[in-house]
């Protein structure tokens, strides 16, 4: 760790936790059930991005007259019966753990702080953190740096003294235009993968 570095600040979804394919699965039942068009690849460009600005954009999008709010709701309640297939991402994990107890370490996350709040208790890391901060403590949600900022204020340290870490080009572009050190962890993910044997 670069020794001008005094915080820490984690993504949860996707960056401490393996979620993301869960939370598509929530989608995908709400797209069938609503028939709103929303593939794949752009839940994963949308990545940090709060389930009900997501439906907000769908419906004006295409013309829908649904309650986002409700809707959101919903999906949140479909990714909450999948809670005990969530996993952590032990590079992620293992940072996490080298630095409890010698540099102050904050959770920033869209998410809401019901669902945060029972990924973190569910993988026993809540107490790693100083603070968690979530899509209803900030206005601007990512790719603005609001969270990163609130998230650094709560822990007491400068943002250009802080490292933060995300899975998503919408938190990559959020945490740069907060000024702090920025890690991709989907490259941290890849460096920790062994390499398959080679034949002879």
């Amino acid at each position: 760790m670069p020794s001008h570095i005094k915080g820490l600040i984690f993504d949860c979804d996707g960056t401490l936790a393996d979620t993301m394919p869960l939370h598509w699965e929530a989608w995908q039942r709400i797209n069938r059930k609503y028939q709103l068009h929303f593939p794949e690849d752009r839940f994963y460009a949308l990545g940090g991005v709060p389930s009900r600005d997501i439906l907000r954009m769908l419906c004006t999008e295409q013309g829908r007259d649904l309650d986002f709010l409700a809707v959101a709701k919903e999906k949140e309640i479909e990714y909450l019966k999948m809670l005990p297939r969530i996993k952590p991402i032990p590079v992620v994990i293992e940072i996490v753990r080298q630095n409890f107890g010698k540099l102050p370490m904050a959770v920033a996350s869209g998410g809401s702080a019901s669902v945060i709040g029972k990924v973190l208790d569910h993988l026993g890391l809540r107490h790693y953190f100083k603070a968690v901060v979530t899509n209803e403590d900030v206005i601007r949600q990512k790719p603005a740096p609001d969270i990163f900022l609130e998230a650094a204020r709560r822990i007491g340290v400068p943002p250009q003294f802080c490292r933060a870490y995300e899975d998503s080009e919408t938190g990559l572009a959020a945490i740069r235009a907060a000024g702090m050190d920025v890690v991709d962890v989907r490259t941290l993910v890849e460096q920790s993968v062994p390499e398959a044997p080679t034949r002879a």
